[in-house]
């Protein structure tokens, strides 16, 4: 982790020397393209919004309805059809695509990127990025790559909502010869979305992410899939008596398949060695089960217990009943709308 220190001691220097915005400045970046504009996409553009970072919002998805509506709700202003035709004169790229396809992404607008740029992405694995990415940007355009730990089960570009990264955890995992004033810069544009910046390496990234989040999704999909196959359990079963700790496994497994399918495919070798960790503890509750130990079963229950206090503490989530997601169904809508409309 000698690198990561390095960097962010020089990116610390850089952000000191940049200074904090004053009232009335100019924007930070004169023209942001979004590649993919769901739910990340679209937060990014409202919040950038509503600090004033940005000058000018261009974009580009998968299929010309979403750019249409990305217009219509005003998340960009400019929408085009590739890729390639909407970097052009941004001085900041966030691909926020499914990791698998990102190395394409940046394959296709690097001759269209303009000198100076900064070139960033949001996808949760860093190391397979790096790979994919990083060959094809051009000498003189800053390749930082990002992951803001934030996100609903919602998808598309009417679930974005600027509150979406305050107070939440970004971290950018730049390459040892990346430019510290264009870290220093992105880390400044991060932290005034609403986030806490962490600078890490980007393999020590994929293996924290593999057990805080990677894991737990792929625990979250299997047992919902479990509870819907049980040949004694019908459907409606599931659904009518779903407790507390089934409904928000369900809501976890209800996240974009595709970008999920691109996580695991692409954070391998972290994924299977954390979940050989998880199966030899597994295993252990296993045996203190059949055996009656309700003594390791205590021990480990408080421990976890331990844990979620600990995360509350830091203010990654809150203790109140449903832990804050107990929102009836029309109060939700209403509130998506009422985002929409930003």
């Amino acid at each position: 982790m000698a690198h990561g220190k390095a960097v962010s001691t020089a990116v610390s220097a850089a952000a000191a020397k940049a200074g904090s915005p004053t009232a009335g400045a100019p924007p930070m970046f004169r023209r942001m393209a979004l590649i993919g504009i769901g739910l990340i996409g679209s937060s990014i553009s409202h919040a950038a919004r509503r600090a004033g970072l940005v000058g000018e919002i261009a974009g580009s998805a998968r299929t010309p309805e979403t750019v249409e509506t990305a217009k219509r709700l005003g998340i960009i202003s400019h929408g085009f059809a590739s890729a390639a035709e909407a970097v052009r004169g941004a001085d900041l790229v966030i691909v926020c695509t499914p990791v698998g396809v990102c190395g394409r992404v940046a394959q296709e607008i690097a001759p269209h990127l303009a000198p100076g740029a900064i070139v960033t992405d949001v996808g949760s694995v860093k190391a397979a990025i790096v790979r994919d990415m990083a060959p094809h940007i051009p000498a003189g355009v800053h390749f930082v790559p990002g992951h803001p730990i934030a996100g609903t089960e919602q998808s598309g570009p009417e679930a974005g909502f600027a509150e979406l990264f305050d107070g939440r955890w970004c971290i950018l995992t730049p390459p040892p010869e990346t430019d510290a004033g264009a870290v220093a810069k992105l880390k400044l544009f991060w932290e005034r979305l609403g986030s806490h910046i962490e600078l890490m390496d980007a393999n020590h990234h994929d293996m924290v992410l593999a057990i805080t989040s990677h894991v737990p999704h792929l625990i979250a999909f299997n047992i919902v899939n479990t509870a819907a196959h049980l040949e004694r359990v019908t459907d409606s079963e599931v659904i009518k008596f779903s407790a507390g700790g089934f409904r928000d496994f369900t809501r976890i497994a209800a996240s974009d398949p595709v970008m999920w399918r691109d996580v695991f495919l692409n954070n391998r070798e972290a994924v299977l060695e954390m979940l050989g960790r998880f199966s030899e503890d597994l295993v252990v509750l296993q045996r203190a089960i059949r055996f009656g130990d309700g003594e390791t079963l205590q021990t480990h229950f408080a421990d976890a217990r331990a844990i979620r206090r600990g995360i509350v503490q830091a203010g990654q989530d809150t203790a109140a009943p449903d832990f804050g997601r107990g929102k009836p169904a029309a109060a939700t809508s209403d509130a998506t709308a009422e985002r929409s409309k930003r």
